[in-house]
């Protein structure tokens, strides 16, 4: 799947499938997550991947009972280590630069979900003592986002997004972005030949990633 249909395409999914999902498959997608940029290449993220259903539920119950996260066939918590990144960076590192580098992980995470025909959900609301408790948590690792994970059962709208103009300027805050000419139209025409290009089997067979999928799951 090119970039730009994951970038353009990928949306919070919060009904699933009752499908498992092969553990490669799961792999794969951590696998994604360790190839964003860390400060100083820490890589201070972990992963926790839960399947049993009474985690998943106490999950869903910390996280201010979002019933929906313990409906998908897997979960994965992503943590950041504290004390790794301190060693390196001191209190800033603690303070912002393990949510700026787990923050790249879980979008590498969420795109690869998205390519691989998954959906997920990025939550951040829950009570982290509480999580910390379900997963064992040492105190030095920090639970950052919970991620339901299967295959998707529903297929909702994307939210709109806000003009460029309104949120980016040119120099300095404040001094207006002109938008280039002809932009708009641009991106709309990009994602018309990605649907086009993706509404094709033979399209899909040619993109690697479909191509690992449908070998992985035998079809």
């Amino acid at each position: 799947m090119e970039a730009f249909d994951a970038l353009f395409n990928r949306k919070s999914i919060r009904k699933f499938k009752q499908e498992p999902i092969d553990d490669r498959l799961i792999g794969l997608l951590i696998y994604t997550a360790t190839q964003a940029p860390s400060a100083g290449n820490t890589q201070e993220w972990r992963f926790i991947v839960v399947k049993d259903e009474k985690k998943k539920k106490k999950l869903a119950e910390a996280a201010y009972d979002q019933k929906f996260i313990a409906e998908a066939p897997v979960i994965i918590v992503v943590c950041g280590d504290e004390k790794e990144i301190k060693l390196a960076y001191g209190k800033r590192g603690k303070e912002m630069y393990l949510l700026l580098d787990t923050a790249a992980a879980i979008e590498n995470l969420l795109l690869a979900v998205h390519a691989a025909g998954l959906g997920s959900c990025w939550v951040s609301a829950f009570d982290d003592e509480h999580v910390s408790h379900i997963l064992d948590l040492p105190p030095h690792i920090r639970p950052i986002a919970i991620l339901p994970i299967g295959y998707p059962a529903e297929d909702p709208e994307k939210p709109s997004r806000l003009p460029l103009e309104n949120v980016t300027y040119s120099e300095s805050y404040g001094s207006k972005f002109k938008e280039p000419l002809g932009l708009k139209d641009l991106i709309e025409e990009l994602m018309r030949e990605i649907k086009i290009k993706y509404m094709k089997e033979d399209a899909k067979v040619k993109d690697p990633i479909a191509r690992f999928v449908k070998h992985l799951l035998g079809k």
